[in-house]
Parts: structure tokens; C-alpha cells; sequence
């Protein structure tokens, strides 16, 4: 399985940023959908994940102000950003889980200028 993210980039702080993962494999067949994130000197942490049923979770750091969604017929996920902080700069990770199996994208940067 191959997860390709995109949509990184440079914005100013209450700036806006759409973030796509396309996926090799149909999403249906995975359980859970998410978006990551890891900043410098920081642990990888989870920033939104949506489930086959549409469930969705997001960090208390982000709710609000991102929305995760899914394309079952494009076969991707997104991530809106809103309200962007400097705080959210981070390399993004789009991940597709399943029972015993793992799946990561290579990350896309988003920076956050002040």
C-alpha cells in the first residue's frame, strides 16, 4: 500500500491549508484514517482520524479549527486547516490502519510563520 500526501507549505499564521492523501488501495478496506503530525524535537502525535463509519476524532489542540474528511470514490483523505498557528508547524503524516497492518505516507511540511 502506497499513501501519497500533499498540500504542505508556507502560510502565515491565521492562514488556511488543505492537506490530500491519495492511497493505492481502495480506503474501504482500512478501519481507521488519520493525520499525524511531528514537529521538531517532538514526539509524532495524532492530529484527526476518521473511521469507516464516518466517526471522527481530533487533538484538543486542533478542534475547531481542522476538519479531516474522506473520498471513498478518490480513494484520499484531507485534512482543512484553519486558523493556522505557528504551533502547528510540523511535518504531516497521512496513516491507514487496519487489524495488524500499518500504513504511512512519506509527510508533507507545513510551516507556520508568526
Amino acid at each position: 500500500v502506497q499513501l501519497q500526501a500533499s498540500g504542505g507549505g508556507l502560510v502565515q499564521a491565521g492562514g488556511s491549508l488543505k492537506l490530500s492523501c491519495g492511497s493505492s488501495r481502495t480506503i474501504v478496506s482500512f478501519n481507521t484514517l488519520g493525520w499525524y503530525r511531528q514537529a521538531p524535537g517532538k514526539q509524532r502525535e495524532l492530529v484527526a482520524a476518521i473511521t469507516g463509519d464516518g466517526s471522527t476524532y481530533y487533538a484538543g489542540s486542533v478542534k475547531g479549527r481542522f476538519t479531516i474528511s474522506r473520498d471513498n470514490a478518490k480513494n484520499a483523505i484531507y485534512l482543512q486547516m484553519n486558523n493556522l498557528k505557528p504551533e502547528d508547524t510540523a511535518v504531516y503524516y497521512c496513516n491507514a490502519r487496519t487489524v495488524g497492518s500499518d500504513f504511512w505516507g512519506q509527510g508533507t511540511l507545513v510551516t507556520v510563520s508568526s
